[in-house]
């Protein structure tokens, strides 16, 4: 669930709830259907705000440690917070979940992170696990980092047995766009890999993980090992159901490898 789906990512801490509860809808039906679901959500406005303002993608400043180690406290808390927001909505509708905050299992950021992911291997299959993009500690100079979201689908969809669906849920286009969504004229690219151009655009001021090109070049990466990797709408959850219950092709992107 990306952060930009679940949040409004312009103003500090604001939750969608209706499209939180609509997803937890989605996921009790997969699992109904026999499908065992790990879930990773954005930060959104619940990190992204902050995390801009204090340069916290960029490690440790000696200039304003203080400020720094402050709001590495306060990221964390709130995404805990909103962590919760997700967890209440699931087991409103009658999920089981745990949530595994990154800052207490993973250390240093990108796809290469450490961490067990013993907790998602090993849970019972009806359980859905929910971790989420997050400010980790790393073992170099820089101190802390952001583990993103789209990183923690990499090593999920490739070391957790029996990965048949990576699906990226998005908050303002039905897909991959050949141009940002925004722009008149964009249109859905039914499949894209890397050898595929497309324009995108990456808004700095409310992203600081690199936005639908990291999430690509993530998606690219897993292709190579998992079947079904999907860009698809998050605002239209009916289109998971279609290609994972009913076999159906969605509106959607397919990522290839």
């Amino acid at each position: 669930m990306g952060g930009g789906l679940i949040t409004d990512k312009s103003k500090h801490k604001t939750v969608k709830t209706e499209v939180i509860d609509s997803l937890s809808s989605m996921v009790s039906k997969l699992i109904d259907g026999g499908f065992s679901v790990v879930l990773v959500h954005g930060a959104g406005s619940f990190g992204h705000l902050t995390a801009k303002k204090w340069k916290l993608s960029e490690g440790l400043d000696s200039s304003i440690s203080n400020e720094q180690r402050q709001a590495v406290t306060q990221v964390r808390l709130d995404m805990i917070e909103l962590s919760k927001h997700v967890v209440g909505s699931l087991e409103s509708k009658g999920v089981q979940c745990t949530s595994l905050p990154p800052s207490t299992w993973a250390k240093g950021t990108g796809p290469e992170f450490l961490g067990s992911l013993g907790p998602f291997t090993d849970s019972p299959s009806n359980e859905v696990m929910v971790t989420f993009g997050d400010v980790v500690d790393r073992d170099d100079s820089s101190e802390f980092g952001i583990l993103s979201g789209d990183d923690l689908m990499v090593r999920l969809s490739l070391e957790v047995p029996n990965v048949e669906y990576s699906i990226f849920l998005l908050g303002d286009s039905p897909g991959m766009m050949d141009r940002p969504p925004s722009r008149q004229g964009a249109e859905l690219l039914d499949t894209w890999s890397p050898n595929i151009e497309a324009e995108t655009s990456h808004n700095a001021e409310e992203d600081v993980t690199g936005g639908i090109d990291l999430k690509a070049r993530r998606a690219a990466q897993i292709a190579q090992n998992v079947p079904n990797v999907w860009f698809i709408d998050g605002r239209e959850p009916s289109r998971v159901i279609d290609l994972v219950i009913d076999g159906l092709l969605p509106i959607g992107t397919r990522i290839l490898p």
